[in-house]
């Protein structure tokens, strides 16, 4: 069934697919309507003009002449009109006849066609007798006659292409406009981002400080012969305001800025890509000086000739373009490129050399003065309870990017929002923390007795030996409600921010994810699918400790295969650096380690096996602990401080035992203290 609802026949909202239910075309219609009024006046001015004048066939004209109705006046002689060109005559003047409305004779305009060659003798002999002397007038009208009849058509036209003339752009855009650049820009007057609305990458503003002043004061390098990077690429995780700080840097030189993505120059014709890179450019020139941005240009920018098979490359080709179009411009002209990627292991080595891209700015994730500087930035959008310590909601953020940190105010927000708050207090940033990092709290979900039982020892163990290992990050809190993926969680915050790995934390953290299976296999003599993410990591673990940081026996050698290898073309023909017997006893230096952590941590827990049994009930009965009520359990055995135990919304109905309604079976993340995940289906 579907969640959606039907929406009506004649709903004129956009559609799924991208297009929108047709609408009645108004600008047509009164153009349209517009035309046939003009076409209509036109003709029923010249009906008008022509019904004013009275035709008097001309043995009428005779007898009007005779009984001198004949108007003649100096204001209105009697004239005879010859139409050159068309041998038309005719006479044309006043005469006294009958009104329709009063019936008494006024003046009237007629004309009175005639041919002088057949009954010139009569009219010369009427006229003299009644002493008119006709004025001979020669008249040429064919080219006002000729706009008359054509007008209404010329205008009928002329509505018509206008009417068109969005389809034709359309038409002319779609056919011809393939090789455009999609190059935006962004005008001075729109970009108001500047170094201020930046924290938390201090090196990579001081390193990139210098093409603001070049582009502010560019003879002041030049006096020296120095040459300005023509490209610098960003470098650095997703979230950390790479593309913030290239538009800050924009703001800052007060210079268009161009904004493009490396996969808008990929298309499904052969060239395009290589005439968008040729068009940007000419744009970039025409507006010099500015900068260009291109994100994520890995999408164009990988490394040539490890494709499979030998067919023609459109993204090789585009990339060979933007090669030398970087190459053949100059920085006297004022055109920076700036570009950002998240892989550049996978960037051609001619995309990086200098020349092209010059530099390279590494912007890492922020330590805790750049969070805390982050948080300040972002919460001047947020109205903030008083005594809230950013600072200390930032020291229990590590590893957070700028975008997380984003995120972890505006969900504090909408929590503060939902609550009738009127500012946002430490309890609703860290329930926001909380909920960013590890996923919201599913306290609905309907979990069987034992379910949960089996969850509470799996965490306990976790807990316990987190708490009593010395080399390990200080315990933040362990839950047994559901939370992400998974149905429980044993959290921990490290104290600062970690830049290495040493071994004695490698092989606490090993006996910290074996105890939630030993835990369980002690108290409940069964073991679930819980522990697939603690092996999973674990094993990552261990085997990271053989291959790439030589914690074994096999000594300082490294048997690490290229790391994350992009081409599948290269892995298939790289042959592996060591023998088989080699990675025997790779294998076997991975069991041996896991294996000893297994023992450490079972002779742990079995010394503790009572103060795993009480914070496992405590769990069942609170759901939820802290550190210091782990820390209580193990000093003195039970809960001085219980916790406060809030009101739980009612819970939902259980949802149908049919198999094809449960929920597949979750992948837990990697996580380092682990959790139960949710059962496989039935």
């Amino acid at each position: 069934m579907s969640d959606e609802n039907p929406k009506p026949p004649n709903d004129n909202r956009q559609r799924q697919g991208g297009g929108q239910d047709p609408q009645l075309n108004w600008r047509g219609l009164v153009l349209f309507a517009i035309a046939f009024a003009l076409i209509g006046g036109a003709f029923l001015f010249r009906g008008n003009n022509f019904a004013q004048i009275q035709q008097i066939q001309y043995p009428r004209f005779i007898d009007l002449v005779k009984q001198g109705k004949i108007v003649v006046s100096a204001d209105a002689p009697l004239q005879l009109v010859v139409e050159e060109g068309r041998n038309t005559q005719y006479f044309e003047g006043k005469v006294k006849l009958p009104s329709p409305a009063t019936g008494e004779e006024v003046p009237m305009q007629f004309r009175t066609p005639i041919f002088t060659q057949f009954n010139g003798s009569e009219i010369e002999k009427v006229l003299g007798d009644a002493g008119i002397t006709p004025a001979i007038t020669p008249k040429t009208d064919l080219l006002a006659s000729a706009i008359v009849s054509f007008l209404p058509i010329v205008l009928f036209l002329v509505i018509l292409y206008f009417f068109f003339r969005s389809q034709i752009k359309m038409a002319g855009k779609g056919a011809f406009n393939f090789g455009k650049s999609k190059a935006r820009m962004l005008s001075k007057d729109k970009n108001r981002i500047t170094f201020k609305d930046v924290a938390g990458v201090e090196e990579a503003k001081d390193e990139v400080q210098e093409l603001v002043e070049f582009l502010k004061d560019p003879k002041k390098f030049q006096k020296l012969g120095g040459r300005i990077p023509k490209g610098i690429l960003m470098v650095g995780s997703p979230g950390t305001g790479k593309t913030l700080l290239a538009r800050a840097i924009a703001g800052e030189a007060d210079v268009p800025f161009f904004s493009i993505s490396g996969s808008d120059f990929v298309e499904m014709f052969v060239g395009v890509g290589a005439s968008r890179v040729r068009d940007m450019f000419e744009q970039g020139k025409k507006s010099a000086p500015c900068l260009m941005f291109i994100d994520e240009i890995d999408a164009v920018g990988r490394h040539r000739g490890h494709g499979m098979g030998g067919g023609h490359d459109e993204r090789e080709q585009t990339l060979n373009q933007l090669l030398v179009e970087m190459d053949g411009f100059d920085t006297q002209e004022g055109v920076i490129i700036i570009a950002a990627t998240n892989r550049p292991d996978v960037l051609d080595p001619a995309l990086l050399r200098p020349g092209r891209f010059d530099r390279q700015v590494t912007v890492s994730l922020p330590d805790v003065k750049g969070r805390e500087e982050i948080l300040k930035v972002h919460a001047k959008k947020v109205k903030v309870a008083e005594g809230v310590d950013l600072g200390v909601l930032a020291r229990g953020t590590p590893g957070y990017s700028g975008a997380e940190l984003a995120n972890v105010l505006n969900e504090a927000a909408l929590l503060a929002a939902r609550k009738n708050l009127k500012g946002v207090g430490m309890r609703e940033l860290e329930e926001a923390r909380d909920k960013v990092r590890w996923g919201k709290e599913r306290r609905s979900m309907a979990m069987s007795e034992r379910e949960k039982t089996s969850t509470a020892w799996h965490e306990a163990g976790h807990a316990i030996l987190n708490v009593l290992l010395e080399h390990t990050s200080p315990l933040h809190k362990v839950t047994i409600i559901p939370r992400g993926p998974y149905l429980g969680a044993t959290m921990y915050l490290p104290e600062g921010d970690k830049y290495s790995t040493q071994q004695k934390e490698a092989l606490d953290l090993l006996a910290v994810t074996m105890g939630g299976r030993i835990a369980e296999e002690m108290f409940t003599n069964d073991i679930s699918n819980g522990a697939a993410g603690d092996i999973r990591q674990a094993t990552s673990l261990a085997r990271k400790m053989v291959c790439e940081w030589g914690m074994s026996s096999l000594g300082m050698i490294s048997f690490a295969e290229g790391g994350e290898h992009v081409f599948l073309a290269r892995d298939l023909s790289r042959p592996r650096e060591y023998s088989e017997a080699t990675a025997q006893q790779i294998d076997a230096e991975v069991k041996r380690i896991i294996d000893e952590a297994y023992a450490r941590a079972q002779r742990m827990l079995e010394e503790r096996r009572t103060a795993v049994e009480k914070l496992a009930k405590a769990l069942l009965e609170y759901e939820t602990l802290d550190a210091s009520h782990v820390k209580e359990i193990l000093e003195h055995g039970e809960i001085k401080n219980p916790p406060i135990v809030e009101a739980a919304p009612p819970p939902l109905p259980p949802p149908p035992t049919d198999s094809a309604h449960q929920p597949p079976e979750s992948i837990k993340p990697e996580f380092p203290t682990g959790g139960l995940p949710s059962p496989a289906p039935a």
